[in-house]
């Protein structure tokens, strides 16, 4: 806060109040004047007396503390009103400039072209300037613009066009990307490994590596979803109820399928009968198995319809696989048993098979061969195999070969050897 002696303010004494005397009115009239010159005594006064004003200026205020308060509280007052005044007349300034240029768009258009065409360095200076200092946020506008265009091809088309017109500058960028050693490297290993995977491919017989190009717009998508996915605080309490959810539903259908499809089907009679619209037996098996896993669970809150959907696809993919694995495995186990239970009848009718054959001409066949054939025939009658090939079959006989031929049981070389020994009659 200013005191009574500043720069502006003649040495005086002002402890002591005195009439004013003739001296001091021919003062008032000299500085009248002359107001310059006594502007510059007082300044240069004050300037050799710095240390004797900040005293003169300390005593004054506490004698007068009252009106020192009170003379600040004016200057802020004053201040305060003039920073209103300043603020209101920049506002109504604007607000005026605002209503001309709503006013007069053409003439406001055609000013910045002008400034524009005029001053095109100046452009450019600002232009790099901002975005040197806000590359990423100009960048990301500028994606978001591109990924909000309701027509891609536009942009992919104007890149086109634009890389058409700067061929050199490409090519000068290229030059200056690939002048870094461990770049060009790169670009090279990684031609390189391409051309290898495609004569390799080529010398197996196989099609070249087909890759879904996304387009960068897609990969920002695709990217902005995983964030938000990663991202959500309940994402492990989802990640576990979909995981819970999957793994009852496959075994759900595992142990019931069997009688959830027959009740499917059913149902689907009855409505034919009843004269409703038909639907898929499939259909109604799950959405059967869905009401019965969500009934159990603890919670279900978070999943959603792709998740059921997901989980749904996961068993239909995984219950009929180990349904048929689950088949082989039995019909290799059963095989096995029932060769070494009737292996003497097997390689009796092996025997006269073999004999059968060669009076038709046609060559012998192995006997482990013919006695696994017999037990497959066999077994397959009263066992389920709806979900096992042709191939699986012939994939079952090599297996029980194997597995008769490593058993720790009497091996079956010995039974045809002891049959084979013995005339047939």
């Amino acid at each position: 806060m200013k005191g009574p002696f500043d720069e502006n303010t003649a040495p005086r004494k002002a402890l002591v109040s005195q009439p004013p005397d003739h001296d001091h009115v021919i003062g008032e009239e000299s500085r009248n004047r002359q107001p310059d010159r006594h502007a510059e005594t007082r300044r240069t006064w004050v300037e050799a007396n710095r240390d004797r004003v900040r005293e003169m200026n300390r005593r004054w205020r506490a004698e007068h503390l009252e009106r020192a308060r009170q003379l600040n509280r004016d200057s802020m007052r004053r201040a305060t009103a003039r920073q209103r005044r300043q603020v209101e007349l920049r506002d109504s300034g604007r607000e005026r400039a605002k209503r001309w240029r709503e006013a007069h768009p053409d003439r406001v258009r055609k000013y910045q072209q002008r400034w524009v065409e005029e001053n095109r360095e100046k452009v450019r200076e600002y232009y790099n300037r901002y975005y040197a200092n806000h590359r990423d946020e100009v960048n990301a506008r500028a994606a978001a613009r591109r990924d909000a265009d309701p027509d891609p091809d536009r942009t992919k088309q104007a890149h086109k066009r634009w890389a058409e017109r700067n061929k050199e500058r490409r090519a000068e960028v290229q030059r200056i990307r690939r002048a870094d050693p461990e770049i060009y490297q790169a670009e090279l290993e990684a031609n390189a490994a391409a051309k290898r995977l495609k004569r390799t491919l080529s010398r197996a017989g196989l099609p070249p590596r087909q890759l879904h190009l996304a387009t960068a717009a897609e990969r920002r998508t695709n990217e902005r979803e995983a964030d938000a996915y990663f991202r959500d605080p309940t994402l492990p309490e989802h990640v576990r109820q979909f995981t819970v959810f999957a793994e009852s539903l496959t075994e759900h259908m595992r142990q019931n399928g069997t009688r959830t499809r027959e009740f499917a089907e059913s149902y689907v009679a009855t409505r034919t009968r009843m004269g409703l619209p038909p639907v898929s037996v499939e259909n109604i098996v799950y959405a059967r198995a869905v009401e019965r896993v969500t009934e159990r669970m603890r919670r279900v809150d978070l999943l959603t319809s792709r998740d059921v959907a997901a989980a749904v696809r996961a068993a239909k993919a995984v219950v009929p696989r180990e349904e048929r694995q689950e088949q082989f495995d039995r019909l290799v186990k059963a095989v096995v048993t029932n060769v070494h239970r009737n292996s003497e009848r097997f390689v009796v009718d092996a025997e006269m098979e073999n004999r059968a054959r060669a009076h038709r001409g046609k060559p012998r066949v192995p006997v482990e061969s013919v006695v696994v054939q017999f037990a497959m025939q066999e077994v397959i009658e009263r066992m389920p195999t709806e979900r096992l090939t042709v191939d699986d079959a012939r994939k079952v006989a090599r297996v029980a070969r194997l597995r008769l031929a490593m058993s720790s049981e009497p091996g079956l070389g010995a039974v045809i050897d002891r049959i084979q020994r013995r005339p047939l009659g």
